[in-house]
């Protein structure tokens, strides 16, 4: 109902199988928990060692289901309001110098095993570097979205929210390459196995039907090494604190890259 991603939903049904199956092992169940039983979870978690993030995230698992069940007349009480989770150390985000991205953008043009697989990993670095959009948006793209070399994308985000984002000129070019060369594919797969054309910008025959964030991960990783970066410094979040931190650098308003 809030509207959360799919990677979200499924973290948070992970979260309560886990609390489901503690409780099931000490014979009670949601309905019969109460706060003591919670706070015991949340003791072990700690024991088994889980990363504090992990820990909060499992407490706000909880927390927004039995939120719910109260709302909902499920149970008369909520056991897991007064409960204040470990919270999570604040870190300051890693990000790449500008240096860095441009090296980046010029070993992408070769990765990959095939023209369009080169063509089209340049076009999801540039995407990416000029939008600071989120890995999952950006691979689940519409190809609708990027018709008529626009100069800005209609981006769908976190919770259906829509969002405006500018494209730079080498964006712009990345994307017009990449269409072309998929389209292409796209005709010639239709022709010969009579294919219907996939919905996404970055189409794949896998189940989701578009270029996963797993996949993307990886890629990022392979262009890391290729440009003699530190691979553990480039994450596609990275490259989206780093469109931030370079907008803000070079003098853009604060509250517009917000």
């Amino acid at each position: 109902e809030l509207g959360a991603a799919e990677n979200t939903r499924e973290s948070y049904g992970r979260d309560l199988l886990g609390f489901s199956d503690w409780l099931a092992q000490r014979g009670l169940d949601f309905t019969t928990a109460c706060r003591a039983d919670i706070e015991d979870y949340l003791v072990a978690c700690e024991a088994e060692g889980l990363a504090q993030s992990t820990r909060a995230r499992r407490l706000s698992s909880i927390k927004q289901l039995y939120r719910f069940a109260f709302e909902e007349d499920w149970r008369t009480d909520n056991p897991a309001i007064q409960i204040k989770g470990p919270g999570r150390t604040k870190r300051l985000p890693k990000t790449l110098t500008e240096e860095e991205v441009s090296r980046l953008l010029d070993a992408v043009k070769d990765v990959g095993r095939t023209q369009a697989d080169r063509t089209r990993n340049i076009c999801l670095m540039e995407l990416l570097y000029a939008t600071g959009m989120r890995v999952s948006e950006l691979v689940s793209l519409p190809v609708s979205a990027t018709r008529g070399d626009p100069r800005m994308l209609l981006i769908r985000g976190k919770g259906g929210k829509e969002r405006m984002v500018p494209l730079s000129d080498p964006a712009r070019a990345a994307l017009r390459d990449w269409l072309e060369m998929r389209d292409e594919v796209e005709d010639l797969a239709k022709q010969e196995k009579g294919t219907k054309p996939s919905a996404f910008l970055f189409p794949s025959r896998g189940k989701a039907g578009h270029f996963t964030r797993i996949r993307f991960y990886q890629l990022i990783k392979d262009i890391a090494v290729k440009a003699g970066v530190s691979p553990s410094k480039v994450t596609p979040h990275t490259l989206r604190h780093a469109f931030a931190t370079h907008l803000l650098a070079h003098g853009a308003d604060l509250r517009a890259i917000q």
